[in-house]
């Protein structure tokens, strides 16, 4: 056992504790990581403000990057190596995997956690991950290789806010040359949307958010149009400014109001990717019928259908030619002592991704 410090949740909806944990070694397969970054998803605090219930105490964070410590039986990683920790653990021989879809891996968990409290208590490694942490002990699924070109804090980035946000857009909804795009939400998964798509080749991109802020950021990575949520009739607007209704709908946050109006910008025949997560017990209201009598589509994205091995390559390269900007995501850097402070911040909505630096 390894002692390192973590960030508890022991209640929902308090601040994370600062403490001491028990790290058990890695076992078959498994690495340790020692890490170096850590960013603060929205899911994260979900889960902190019991959104989606799950046992307590837990450590979350799962957007990490750091260097292999330590390795199980089987490894086919070293010490030494850089990588980022996903929280996509992937059997590679389920139905789901071997048809190319690792993200809805159906093996089963490993029921034990590595993490414990000093006195034996087990804590719960939450999103697979429990990365608000010194070292995490995962899967070698969930790691994926990083160069010695890219800061591990830029790094960290890819393995969720990124990876979910242009895969989305890519792979969900499968954008091609001369859409009209609408992206819900301008925060860290709808700048990536809003990426994707235009690398995917849209025509128009219609950024839509509350926040005149995260508007001007919105066309800094690649909005062709942006509207205020707030604006009256905001889908009718967007037609007038594409000249058309939109061939694709993405709604990257996890508001049920958002998800109410995403349908009124749909052309016949258009495609609503559902990506941002509400709080679980939250509805939203849709017109069966009109869905029918339009060729309409609702489908969900879950980390943007990433195959690791697949995209991170790819997407490192988009960044090392300037065609995808991942410095730019990064609002703030903190220490894990200040974790609730940087939790706090991104509560704001302001923060593309807070970063956790250790």
């Amino acid at each position: 056992m390894t002692e390192i410090r973590a960030a508890i949740c022991e209640a929902f909806g308090a601040p994370l504790r600062l403490a001491p944990v028990r790290l058990a070694p890695p076992g078959p397969g498994e690495v340790e990581v020692t890490l170096a970054a850590c960013a603060i998803c929205h899911s994260d605090i979900s889960y902190i403000d019991g959104g989606w219930g799950g046992a307590l105490p837990a450590v979350f964070g799962h957007e990490a990057s750091g260097t292999v410590s330590a390795t199980g039986p089987g490894s086919r990683y070293a010490p030494g190596d850089r990588v980022l920790v996903t929280l996509i653990r992937a059997c590679g021989s389920c139905l789901s995997c071997a048809t190319g879809r690792p993200v809805l891996c159906t093996a089963p968990k490993p029921e034990r956690s590595p993490i414990s409290l000093p006195d034996g208590t087990p804590v719960t490694r939450g999103l697979n991950c429990g990365a608000f942490a010194e070292r995490v002990v995962v899967d070698q699924s969930q790691l994926a290789p990083l160069p010695g070109d890219i800061g591990m804090d830029v790094a960290a980035l890819l393995s969720c806010g990124v990876i979910t946000g242009i895969g989305a857009a890519v792979h969900t909804a499968g954008i091609r040359p001369g859409e009209v795009v609408v992206v819900i939400g301008a925060g860290g998964v709808g700048l990536n949307a809003i990426q994707g798509a235009r690398l995917a080749g849209a025509a128009r991109i219609i950024a839509i958010d509350l926040s005149e802020a995260k508007l001007a950021a919105a066309r800094e990575f690649g909005a062709t149009d942006t509207l205020l949520a707030t604006a009256e009739k905001p889908w009718s607007a967007a037609r007038r400014l594409a000249g058309r209704a939109a061939d694709c709908v993405l709604v990257t946050v996890g508001a049920t109001a958002a998800y109410d109006s995403a349908p009124r910008y749909l052309a016949p025949g258009g495609r609503l990717v559902a990506v941002g997560m509400p709080h679980s017990g939250e509805t939203a209201r849709y017109e069966p019928v009109i869905l029918a009598a339009t060729g309409q589509s609702i489908t969900g994205s879950l980390m943007g259908e990433t195959v690791l091995a697949r995209d991170i390559p790819r997407l490192l390269d988009l960044y090392r030619q300037g065609r995808l900007k991942l410095d730019e995501l990064v609002s703030g850097r903190w220490p894990l002592e200040r974790i609730n402070d940087a939790i706090a911040d991104t509560r704001t909505g302001a923060a593309r991704r807070n970063v956790i630096i250790f």
